[in-house]
């Protein structure tokens, strides 16, 4: 581990030469990337100088601590003991810090929310989601952008897709692709029974062009006049657009801006994370015949969080969490769930390098 450390604080302070040179502020692709490895260096130099630092600290109090005697011996063991407890604290930390970054920490995300089983209910609840999420995005300051909406009969969403930017926000959402399940009284209930729906969630990395190149012989653009629910047209021009990409058969269609230009760039933003995510994922199964995709069927039975509005409870099934403040939690307060599937990721790669 010192020796890797030692290698990555070289680089570190030529990062660091590199950012003052003028061809590299000229160069605003290569600023970006040389801009990017500064931010994920610096935190593990910094820590790497401090655990440096304690280590001589403690060579030193330990050769005090053998030359002195009464109280200044009291002293000196105290210092001892401070380092030891710093080295085994910065040693922690930079396990973690060393662990495989996510390729795509750096990157935007986009998100896609569909009702899935339950009807209109499945419907309202994706609007439910959206609105958490939103509430979400405004405490963490980031910007969300909607790209498309497909609007149900009674203020649903059937599906809304959007960007969200902003730092960390493929580290903090990613965990939050595959089905949510929720058990409440709908709106459309008259007897007063719990019902249960579920909605899915996609967590897409925004993909660059760089990232995933299209072929235009590889498309299939469809234009048509964009409508609103129940068939009602929303639009007199062909305004609409739905692009097919012939070799995976993915489809993507926008319509909610009333230039053609605008839908097409905006369905184009959208195929390119899905390939890329869909590449990524490819590379993954190819690593772990285990993995599963995000999205699943949809099925209720495959949730990966409840919420559950009479008991006020959310639970996350993957890591066993259980809240009573699902309110608070539809409010923006997503963090302490959030925390906790971060923390169990991060636990389940310390064993994983540890063994």
């Amino acid at each position: 581990m010192l020796e890797r450390l030692a290698d990555l604080e070289q680089e570190y302070e030529d990062v660091l030469r590199k950012l003052a040179d003028p061809a590299v502020i000229g160069d605003q692709h290569a600023l970006r990337d040389v801009s990017r490895r500064h931010k994920q260096l610096e935190p593990i130099v910094q820590r790497y100088r401090d655990y440096r630092r304690a280590v001589d600290e403690l060579g030193e109090a330990k050769q005090m601590l053998g030359d002195s005697s009464g109280e200044d011996r009291e002293i000196w063991r105290s210092m001892v003991d401070e380092n030891e407890a710093a080295i085994e604290r910065l040693e922690d930390e930079l396990r973690v810090l060393l662990l495989p970054q996510d390729p795509n920490d750096e990157k935007n995300v986009i998100v896609e929310i569909r009702g899935a089983e339950g009807g209109e209910e499945a419907n309202l609840f994706a609007k439910d989601l959206f609105d958490m999420y939103q509430r979400y995005a405004e405490r963490m300051r980031w910007k969300l952008e909607v790209l498309g909406t497909d609007p149900s009969d009674m203020g649903g969403y059937n599906e809304i897709t959007f960007l969200l930017k902003g730092d960390g926000v493929w580290s903090r959402m990613k965990h939050e692709g595959g089905p949510h399940r929720v058990q409440r009284v709908p709106v459309t209930e008259s007897q007063g029974r719990i019902h249960t729906s579920s909605a899915t969630v996609t967590v897409l990395p925004e993909a660059e062009e760089v990232d995933i190149e299209i072929d235009p012989n590889d498309l299939k653009v469809d234009v048509y006049r964009s409508t609103g629910p129940g068939g009602q047209s929303v639009n007199t021009t062909d305004s609409a657009v739905r692009i097919t990409h012939l070799p995976t058969g993915t489809v993507v269609a926008m319509q909610d801006e009333k230039s053609q230009i605008q839908n097409r760039a905006k369905a184009l933003q959208v195929l390119r994370a899905r390939l890329l995510k869909a590449e990524q994922d490819r590379q993954a199964a190819e690593q772990s015949e285990q993995r599963r995709g995000q999205v699943g069927g949809g099925g209720r039975s495959e949730k990966i969080r409840t919420y559950n509005f009479k008991e006020n409870r959310i639970t996350d099934h993957r890591i066993g969490l259980t809240l009573y403040k699902l309110d608070k939690v539809l409010m923006g307060e997503l963090d302490e769930v959030v925390d906790a599937l971060v923390a169990d990721e991060r636990a389940r790669q310390l064993a994983g390098a540890d063994t």
